[in-house]
């Protein structure tokens, strides 16, 4: 327990609908799209479960960070914090638990992605020590 929250892993299919609907109520920050689906969440969780971790008080979610590592590199794909609990740290415990998970499987540095209108994600990130890089970010949609 840190604080009156507690962290713990995402538990499929029990604890989707709740972080849906956290991710669509997030704001503009978050993009909820055919990479979130059921299907491509279960996917994920083959891969490394143990990156998608949960923020809860009195047994709500109020907080997600969806990470994973690719073997070489980090990646931060979803951290969201229900607007009425923003601000009382959920974030960066969510964020320092990943990184501490992200460490102990060998991973030296993480990306993460944030559109250019979210300035309040660009403030909370720039403000925890990451620094903007001077890269262009390409997508390219195989289905």
């Amino acid at each position: 327990m840190i604080g009156r929250f507690s962290i713990r892993p995402f538990s499929f299919p029990q604890d989707y609908p709740a972080v849906y609907q956290l991710w669509e109520a997030a704001g503009s920050g978050i993009h909820v799209g055919d990479s979130d689906t059921p299907v491509e969440i279960q996917k994920k969780l083959e891969r490394d479960p143990d990156l998608f971790l949960l923020a809860e008080m009195e047994g709500q979610v109020i907080g997600s960070v969806l990470g994973g590592f690719d073997g070489r590199r980090g990646m931060i794909y979803h951290l969201a914090v229900q607007a009425a609990h923003r601000g009382n740290g959920i974030a960066t415990a969510l964020m320092n638990e990943l990184e501490t998970r992200l460490r102990a499987k060998g991973c030296l540095k993480y990306y993460l992605l944030v559109t250019y209108d979210n300035l309040e994600a660009i403030r909370y990130y720039e403000g925890h020590g990451w620094e903007r890089m001077a890269l262009h970010a390409y997508g390219k949609k195989l289905s």
